[in-house]
């Protein structure tokens, strides 16, 4: 596994990452691969990416959530319902655009297969366009390998980069895919964590910023080229949050995102959805009334958890880029890695220069 942004002294705003700097950082968030690479009969290069938002059942006692569309060219299911309800009740999944029906089917089978009396459930799946390296026609996500990247899903240290989902994405001209960070956040003496994971699959070279620094492709072929694509970006924190304040937290994810250098061009979606696990609701209760803790918010803390928000996107994009490895793909097409070592060899000096200072508080 290639080093990651903090262990090359590459750090975004100043509040501490997570012990991993990860989604899994969050209290009870898993997240699984299942990664599909073959030359025969076609070339494929895709994969499904799970992410359970907390422990237990999550069918039987939803978190809270909600979805944001910073640009709309997406095939999401189940944001609608997200939305209208203010929870989440299955796990998150994310694909490619053409087997986002497949991978709904098996969501809600594996759903069915943990509750045996369910009869009817919001299946939640996201994707992104992997036709560039993958043959996107061929329905090659299957029931079973949603049931592993599932089944796989862990704490702690997880895959990033060419894995999953992510295997066949391409971001800003270079190999893209999984991208994740972490912030740890303190409230009333007790540490909160704010995690992030993006599918990335959009940008133009000549866009790429890191830290603020055009990386202008010095490398080779520094052409634009017709900007498409999306990004997915999904946000997780164990901080107790409504749905209305997880709608705010998930505006500010753009902000990561032109920080790195998107413009969220017309075929591009930035599609987000936002979950808190320090709130879950019960399917059945024998009240009417239910209890919640929220975050109060005044002007500092509620900042403190934006600009925690806006590092973790713009880090986990950029995480996506230096993780991934070299892809090639239908066609022959190849999708090389960011050069790392001649972008520290240049940048690095600008790379590493703290941004604490930027961020009042």
């Amino acid at each position: 596994m290639k080093e990651r942004l903090k262990d090359l002294n590459i750090c975004f705003g100043k509040y501490p990452t997570g012990k991993h700097n990860a989604i899994t950082d969050v209290p009870g968030v898993k997240v699984g691969h299942y990664t599909l690479e073959q030359d025969q009969p076609v070339c494929l290069r895709t994969g499904v990416t799970a992410v359970i938002p907390g422990e237990g059942n999550i069918y039987e006692s939803p978190v809270f959530a909600c979805s944001h569309t910073i640009n709309g060219y997406g095939k999401s299911t189940g944001l609608m319902q997200v939305d209208e309800l203010g929870n989440l009740e299955t796990p998150i999944l994310l694909t490619n655009t053409l087997n986002v029906g497949n991978v709904s089917r098996g969501l809600v089978d594996y759903v069915i297969s943990q509750n045996p009396d369910c009869k009817t459930v919001n299946p939640v799946v996201m994707e992104c366009n992997d036709s560039k390296l993958n043959h996107i026609q061929t329905e090659a996500i299957t029931r079973e390998m949603v049931f592993a990247a599932l089944e796989k899903a862990e704490t702690g240290k997880m895959e990033s980069g060419a894995v999953g989902a992510g295997t066949g994405m391409v971001c800003y001209g270079y190999k893209g895919g999984i991208g994740t960070a972490s912030r740890s956040i303190v409230l009333d003496n007790r540490n909160y964590t704010m995690g992030a994971l993006v599918l990335s699959n959009f940008g133009d070279k000549s866009q790429l910023t890191i830290k603020g620094v055009r990386i202008k492709p010095f490398f080779k072929n520094p052409q634009e080229t017709e900007i498409k694509g999306s990004i997915i970006v999904i946000l997780g924190t164990d901080i107790p949050l409504s749905h209305r304040q997880l709608k705010r937290i998930s505006q500010r994810t753009i902000i990561g995102i032109a920080r790195t250098g998107g413009r969220c061009a017309h075929a591009s979606g930035e599609i987000v959805i936002a979950f808190s696990n320090g709130n879950r609701n019960r399917r059945t209760s024998e009240n009417n009334l239910h209890t919640i803790q929220v975050l109060h918010e005044d002007h500092k803390t509620t900042s403190m958890i934006f600009d925690a928000t806006i590092d973790c996107v713009e880090e986990a994009i950029i995480d996506s880029l230096f993780s991934a490895k070299t892809v090639q793909g239908i066609n022959k097409t190849l999708i090389h890695s960011l050069p790392v070592d001649e972008v520290i060899s240049i940048y690095g000096k600008q790379l590493r220069k703290n941004k604490g200072d930027e961020i009042s508080d």
